[in-house]
């Protein structure tokens, strides 16, 4: 026995792509823009990004992040709490409170970080942390980090909820956490039914909206404001490289007591706190995101035209209109096979297999972006038509 041995399933796995391009490991050689991407020394349009609104090109946000380049270096060389603290990083925390008409924002260097940091610094083993089980990788880590007691809920579900809630002995030493758009099935959390069981018990709320601000809401907020329960929220968690086209995270709060996470919190502690330039490009970003919301209908078109189309090709697709469309292929090898068929045909998509996903619905995981044309979505649309057709995951027909 080794400490490689565990690693053995993984080279096994691997075998099913013979030799051919690996989802995981895909390197993309070249961009030309937020939706057209070089890989393998073939144009490739992206349909499998989470660069909702498209603003990674935007040439405000590159003339912000150049500007912060040369004005305060490369990086910080330090965490938040030795010499990383920049004026740029408490000002885009401001902005985040003043967005949300919040008290407190903290910003992590991840968005991963964001809930590993927020959760390991809110609870200890004294605690409960009820997650739902289709919850983020970062959630889970968070929560063991911490050392409190967890336990899982069915997914989406208030009522397996409270079953759980009505179990524990101290319900307000209890931290409920969900994400507001699920990232693989793209669907919704009901967080007007999950809030009021908290509320009921006495429990803390946190909601993951990485993939949902700058997409769900009258000012993009997230799928809390959506559905008007931004005030039965203890905390909200984000991440910066979707919407924002960035890297890093942000919490907001009304508790005052979240400033103490900035002492408490080891993920934020102990990590170099993000570089001027992608600050700066964030910042700006968070301000396009907020001032153009015709950047948001464009995105909401092109999710709409893309969902018709695929039904009435006869795709199985997620049941939950959002940017994320996964669609049901069916079995390892056919999921496999149509991925790499997609990507042959200049189409990149995520490919999702088991355990994330069950045996005989393995899933493409689509996206899209307000920056994709109509002519674009529609040469998707036919590359999704005419491989479905040959491998016979569609009706001939169709």
């Amino acid at each position: 026995m080794s400490l490689f041995d565990k690693l053995k399933p993984i080279s096994d796995r691997l075998a099913i792509f013979g030799g051919h391009l690996v989802p995981l490991d895909t390197v993309i050689d070249g961009i030309a823009g937020p939706t057209e991407v070089v890989i393998d020394g073939r144009p490739t349009l992206m349909c499998g990004s989470n660069n909702y609104l498209g603003l990674s090109f935007h040439p405000k946000v590159i003339a912000a992040a150049q500007a912060a380049l040369e004005r305060e270096g490369t990086g910080t060389t330090g965490s938040r709490v030795a010499n990383g603290t920049f004026a740029a990083h408490r000002r885009l925390e401001q902005r985040f409170a003043e967005v949300y008409g919040l008290s407190q924002a903290m910003i992590f260097s991840t968005g991963y970080q964001a809930n590993l940091g927020i959760i390991s610094g809110l609870c200890g083993a004294d605690d409960t942390i009820l997650v739902d089980i289709e919850s983020h990788a970062s959630i889970y880590d968070g929560a063991k980090l911490s050392g409190a007691t967890l336990f899982q809920f069915r997914h989406n579900s208030a009522a397996d909820l409270r079953r759980k809630l009505s179990r524990q002995p101290q319900p307000t030493r209890c931290l409920v956490v969900v994400e507001g758009l699920y990232s693989i099935s793209g669907d919704v959390a009901p967080l007007a039914d999950i809030a009021s069981v908290c509320r009921e018990y006495g429990a803390s709320l946190m909601v993951d909206e990485a993939h949902s601000f700058g997409v769900f809401g009258q000012h993009g907020l997230g799928c809390a404001e959506d559905q008007g329960v931004l005030d039965s929220v203890d905390f909200i968690t984000g991440t910066f490289s979707k919407t924002l086209a960035g890297i890093g995270g942000f919490c907001v709060s009304p508790h005052a007591e979240l400033k103490y996470l900035h002492f408490a919190s080891r993920p934020y502690v102990f990590t170099a706190s993000s570089s001027p330039a992608n600050i700066a490009g964030v910042e700006m970003a968070l301000t396009l995101q907020q001032a153009q919301p015709e950047l948001r209908d464009r995105l909401w078109d092109n999710v709409r035209h893309v969902r018709s189309e695929l039904l009435a090709a006869g795709f199985t697709i997620g049941p939950t209109e959002s940017p994320i469309v996964p669609i049901i292929v069916g079995t390892e090898e056919q999921a496999v096979t149509m991925w790499q068929a997609m990507l042959t045909h200049g189409v990149y998509t995520n490919l999702v297999l088991p355990p994330a996903c069950h045996p005989d619905a393995c899933v493409l995981r689509t996206s899209y972006s307000a920056a994709h044309t109509t002519e674009q979505l529609d040469r998707a649309l036919a590359t999704f038509r005419e491989v479905g057709r040959a491998l016979r995951i569609i009706d001939a027909a169709a």
